[in-house]
């Protein structure tokens, strides 16, 4: 287990459990059960004080920690004969993206997701999910590819921001993120987002222009990261907490403001402590969504989807 800096009393409390069965273990003759248990429900309630109201940065945090759930994992889960399609047609295929046909409760779909790794090979290979432009006119190809077959789009989000590289910004960066929003917008299929961790800038919100917009419990989502507008605001990157709260990059902040349509909730200390729970979660989420949508016409998803961003914020600032 990988513990964050907010969760150091936790840390003791389960490490002092563990400890007590692994001297058990040694000497077989030791009953420790009644002591480890108590530790275990000591452990269980500091568990649940600590993420009963967290702050903005320490949702940053849990939103980065390594061990949740990532693309893969979702599509692993929840959908059945997936076919992943590589390559942009004009550059190269992009790892820090993942996206092909499959079946979501045997409907085809199209799922398009951004895949950080899990490892340090995977996550140089992937570039810590972080696309280059390739990466979103793969997007752009698939997304068209879902219009022409009449097939709902379903993207995972889960980016700190499009890679700034120098290659990537010869390669037209901006141009590719700016398509495939718009490329979002035009789609006249059912297209359903949901943020599994960090939401980071135009990188997230080139997949997150979307009908419906879901974000997991303790997942972010901004313009900017914590660290960076507080390099900027106060030429401080240490100020990260304080930028976290002006930057409303909570799901509950969004969904006040009427950015996003829907919070998942998390199992108790997030996804990284039950990660086939939140990838249920998930999926009931999208099942749900889905069946919100399925009525509608191609023209009326355009229009509710144009409209809904249109009118982004309003709720909130009314409020």
């Amino acid at each position: 287990m990988i513990y964050l800096d907010f969760e150091k009393p936790l840390a003791e409390i389960e490490g002092k459990a563990e400890e007590l069965r692994a001297l058990a273990r040694k000497n077989s003759g030791m009953d420790v059960s009644k002591e480890a248990e108590a530790l275990d429900r000591k452990a269980e309630t500091a568990l649940r004080d600590l993420y009963k109201n967290l702050s903005a940065w320490q949702k940053c945090q849990v939103a980065r920690h390594p061990d949740r759930p990532h693309c893969q994992s979702y599509i692993d889960t929840l959908f059945t004969e997936y076919t992943p399609l590589a390559g942009d047609r004009a550059f190269a295929d992009d790892h820090a993206i993942l996206g092909g046909i499959a079946r979501f409760n045997d409907r085809p779909v199209m799922v398009i997701g951004h895949e950080k790794g899990h490892d340090t090979k995977s996550r140089i290979e992937h570039n810590f999910g972080m696309a280059r432009p390739e990466g979103y006119r793969k997007a752009i190809r698939l997304m068209d590819m879902a219009d022409r077959f009449r097939l709902p789009v379903i993207t995972l989000v889960d980016t700190p921001g499009a890679y700034p590289g120098k290659g990537a910004e010869e390669r037209g960066q901006s141009e590719a993120i700016a398509r495939s929003t718009e490329k979002c917008l035009s789609l006249g299929v059912p297209l359903i987002s949901v943020v599994i961790g960090e939401g980071g800038s135009g990188g997230a919100v080139a997949f997150a222009t979307a009908n419906r917009v879901a974000m997991l419990e303790h997942s972010v989502y901004s313009v900017i990261s914590p660290e960076g507008c507080a390099s900027i605001l106060w030429k401080d990157s240490d100020k990260m907490r304080e930028a976290a709260e002006a930057l409303r990059l909570t799901s509950q902040d969004l969904q006040k403001l009427g950015v996003i349509d829907r919070i998942i909730k998390e199992p108790v200390g997030g996804a990284q402590r039950a990660p086939s729970e939140a990838v249920d979660a998930v999926g009931k989420a999208i099942e749900a969504m889905l069946a919100e949508l399925a009525d509608k016409k191609p023209a009326a998803l355009i229009k509710d989807r144009r409209q809904k961003f249109l009118e982004m914020g309003s709720k909130g600032l009314a409020a």
